[in-house]
């Protein structure tokens, strides 16, 4: 158990949906026994008092039968209950209950039983105030320094004090400029009533003033106060504590001064008897109630603090000396003795938790048994901790944050393309040209475990493909419903998008409020954006593809493209996209490669995956699981490069057309306030050609807003296009080394970072502080390099050369041995794979110069990418000869 836990002594819970609050709670031997022994006063909001008298067998018992000595419905709601000495003629403590619109006043007695239900406890009212209007609060005391008996003084919800000498009516009171009630406490040491006005103020008022001021029954008589017509109402002292007041409590101590304690929304304060702040205490958490105590030092004061953060600290003055968790948020605080037990805490919540606490622990008997002394081997411990962890990494790995069983249970989500086009064409505004645009449905199903709300599935297609529609909203009230939507696919734009591939995503929250996330990717088919083509003998770019396998037909890889010939044997396709460009593919009959080729080089991209892929899948139905693609030609960078400068480019222009626009904006509004500066003026003067400057720049302004548009449209086919060549020399560099998946995937987190490209943050920049990070780390040889820190701030550079040279620097360390790993191992110097080892990274030009020179011999920057041995001449209709 925690030491800083409050020890539970005694606890009940009171009725069954009660509410309390800080009045309704009180510590005092009320049936008068003389043996100073506190009984438990509760009263509720629901009109119940109740009184205990707590004596547990055991520390922690709950409450049994003969802890309630009475409980009694008052039917009216009780605000507050207080024991005093209320009734003429005897000294003896009775209990005052306030209500909304009456106050009463019982005496509690008890008759000895003499059979085994014990005693026997009753109240009976000694008399009662009905009240003119609705009560607050109130507190009691000697009003005027009487002896013997207790005055009672209730404040009204419109700020009126009221003031009963036991069974009669004294007077009432509109305390000056009254708007909401506040705490109320009684000053024995000063004979004066202190408040919380709704200014924020502390204010105390006599009870010698208020008792010879004018009677006012009516809160209108305090106007003829104001005009000499009695005795007016005076203040004694007030101070400003700037914020709204929970309690107030007055304590006067031998060994203390009295202190005027009042609690605040943040702070509590300790004010002296004429309204001087003795000590302030800022609160780390929101209180929710306080009581101040005698403390065990002279001079200081100890005070219980209660927080909505169910903790009850103690303070000595302003310094904390203790803090105990308590089970509930107390709302209302006491201290008493409870069976010969003194310093019991007892605390009482909103919904009706009472609790008898105190502080500290209880002495530990458990001893821990003597351990055999043995010989460690230390060998043995330090092969086990490395399998320990081996086990450790590699569940790291394997395993994501949540099962994943846990997370497909609850809703499995699923998707299918149709394998046909749709019978009309669901394609509007598109913008291929003549051809017929096709479109094709995909069909997204869900089915539930459980009941599951506000299901959102979203799709998401590369552009410029355009589903008819990608947000759709679920209602599974009920579990094992199956649920589907269909939508259509279609190409609007004249280029070609990156990847064929679409990403179906639901969201949901489970039933215990935790959000999941559920995925399914589906492919679309390579007729929604290809058509037959004639093939091309020649072309400006060439990818050479070769296998461990003898050649396929193309007809039986790419049905629907070609007619089928007499042979069954088509070594040579052509494809059209609905863009107008074309690709060419060509298949060896003796050598096992394939040929791609087309007039740009993005266009391969789509042509050479998609080959891949039906190769595999191919394979995988005839039983042969040792198919393998290579590359062994050059990596076409110059093509990339080519492609990079060009969207570099529009990005300038664009900066450029923007930068004029807004010059061309600002002159426009000057021109117009000038205008408006010759129009308003009662001198009628010359416009000096300014209306005819003002059209000019007009012009000149939806010219160039027209500019930046047509640039942003050609930015983002730019983007596209050079997001299809990437991927494309992706994929070759991972044929040419050979590379893993886990390999690949680092390179198009560094390659395709964006998925749309911005002004503030572009594609170059991006993708040159990626590289830059895996030369320095997993594709780095020295310590040196590894200790390079990039810039914290990405900026669009001023050239692509750098950017070039981090690509080529890549390529040539891949081709000298080194290899992407993002494991903790990766910041250790690279060791050498192949003969010659990993290229540093330079440290000046001339270094740079001398690793271009040596690359070059790799990478080729002419268009015609050939494979260093001849590749023959091919035609069209006759297919690959060697």
């Amino acid at each position: 158990m925690s030491l800083f836990k409050a020890r539970d002594w005694w606890s009940t819970v009171l009725g069954d949906k009660e509410e309390f609050d800080q009045g309704c709670l009180c510590l005092a031997d009320v049936d008068n026994t003389g043996n100073g022994q506190d009984k438990i006063i509760v009263g509720s909001f629901m009109g119940y008092l109740r009184i205990f008298n707590p004596h547990p067998v055991k520390t922690g018992d709950g409450a049994q039968a003969e802890d309630l000595l009475l409980e009694v419905h008052l039917r009216d709601p009780i605000l507050q209950v207080e024991v005093g000495k209320f009734v003429s003629g005897t000294e003896m403590l009775h209990l005052a209950v306030l209500h909304s619109r009456k106050l009463c006043v019982y005496s509690v007695s008890g008759t000895v039983g003499n059979v085994e239900h014990g005693n026997q406890y009753q109240i009976k009212l000694m008399y009662e105030h009905n009240l003119q209007r609705t009560a607050c609060n109130m507190t009691y005391g000697s009003f005027g320094g009487v002896k013997g008996r207790d005055l009672i003084c209730i404040q009204s919800m419109d700020g009126m004090l009221m003031v009963f000498e036991q069974e009669s009516y004294a007077f009432g009171r509109f305390l000056p400029g009254s708007l909401l009630p506040g705490p109320l406490a009684y000053s024995s040491r000063t004979d004066s009533f202190i408040t919380v006005s709704s200014c924020h103020q502390v204010e105390s008022y006599k009870y010698q003033v208020l008792a010879f001021a004018t009677d006012a029954d009516k809160r209108e008589e305090t106007e003829q106060q104001k005009h000499g017509s009695g005795k007016r109402l005076v203040v004694d002292w007030t101070l400003n504590i700037g914020e709204q007041a929970l309690d107030i409590c007055i304590v006067s101590f031998i060994q203390s001064a009295s202190s005027v304690f009042v609690l605040g929304e943040r702070n509590f304060f300790c004010l002296k008897e004429n309204g001087q702040i003795r000590f302030m205490k800022k609160l780390d958490c929101s209180p929710s109630c306080f009581l101040p105590y005698c403390s065990v030092s002279e001079g200081t004061i100890n005070t219980l603090i209660g927080n909505h953060n169910k903790m009850l600290h103690i303070y000595q003055d302003v310094t904390l000396k203790w803090a105990t968790q308590l089970p509930h948020v107390p709302v209302a605080v006491r201290v008493g003795c409870l069976h010969d037990l003194k310093g019991v805490i007892v605390t009482l919540s909103d919904d009706g938790h009472l609790q008898c606490s105190y502080l500290g622990t209880d002495p530990s008997l458990f001893q821990a048994p003597k351990v055999e002394s043995r010989e460690l081997n230390y060998d043995e411990l330090d092969m086990e901790l490395k399998e320990l962890q081996k086990v450790i990494k590699n569940v790291n790995k394997s395993q994501d944050v949540w099962p994943l069983n846990e997370r497909e249970d609850d809703l499995k989500i699923s998707a299918m393309v149709s394998p046909n086009f749709d019978s009309v064409s669901q394609a509007t505004d598109v913008e291929v040209g003549a051809d017929l645009v096709p479109s094709v449905t995909v069909k997204v199903t869900l089915k539930n475990r459980v009941a599951l709300q506000k299901v959102k599935l979203s799709i998401y297609v590369q552009p410029p493909l355009v589903l008819t529609g990608d947000q759709f909203t679920f209602e599974f009230m009920a579990p094992e419903m199956t649920r589907t939507v269909g939508f259509s696919v279609y190409l609007k734009g004249s280029y070609l998008p990156p990847e064929l591939e679409g990403n179906a995503v639901v969201s949901y929250s489970r039933p215990t409020g935790i959000p999941r996330v559920s995925q399914c990717k589906f492919r679309l088919p390579l007729k929604l954006v290809c058509l037959p083509g004639q093939p091309s003998k020649t072309a400006s770019h060439k990818l050479t593809i070769d296998t461990n396998k003898s050649p396929v037909s193309l007809l039986s890889l790419f049905p629907g493209f070609a007619k089928q010939s007499e042979d069954d044997q088509v070594n040579v396709m052509g494809f059209r996209f609905l863009g107008g460009s074309q690709v060419t593919v060509l298949a060896s009959k003796t050598s096992q490669r394939y040929r791609i080729q087309s007039e740009q080089f993005e266009d391969l991209w789509l042509i050479t995956n998609e080959l891949i892929i039906r190769l595999q899948e191919y394979f995988e139905k005839q039983g042969i699981k040792d198919f393998t693609c290579s590359f062994s030609g050059s990596v076409p960078l110059q093509e990339y490069f080519e492609l990079i400068d060009h969207h570099f480019e529009l990005r300038i222009n664009g900066e450029k057309l923007e930068e004029l626009l807004s010059e061309r904006a600002v002159q426009f509004r000057a021109i117009q306030r000038r205008l408006l500066t010759r129009f308003k003026d009662k001198t009628p003067a010359p416009l000096q050609h300014l209306d005819t400057l003002l059209d000019g720049t007009y012009k000149q302004v939806i010219a160039l807003a027209d500019a930046v548009e047509e640039n942003q449209d050609n930015l983002f086919q730019s983007f596209t296009r050079l997001k299809s060549a990437t991927r494309l020399v992706i994929l070759l560099i991972g044929l040419w080394q050979k590379l893993s998946a886990d390999q690949i995937a680092i390179l198009e987190a560094a390659f395709l970072p964006l998925q749309q490209d911005t002004q503030e943050l572009g594609w170059e920049e991006t993708v040159d502080a990626a590289l830059s990070h895996l030369l320095k780390t997993c594709l780095s040889k020295s310590s040196k390099e590894q200790a390079l820190n990039l810039s914290s701030q990405l900026g669009i550079p001023k050239d692509t050369s750098q950017l070039k040279k981090h690509i080529t620097l890549l390529c040539d360390r891949l081709a000298k041995g080194g290899r992407l790993c993002l494991s903790t191992d990766a910041a250790a110097p690279q060791t050498m794979v192949m003969p010659g080892g990993c290229a540093t990274i330079p440290e000046s030009d001339l270094e740079e110069r001398s690793i271009e020179q040596d690359s070059s011999e790799l990478f080729t920057n002419h268009k015609h990418l050939m494979m260093e041995t001849p590749v023959p001449e091919v035609s069209p209709l006759q297919g690959v000869t060697e």
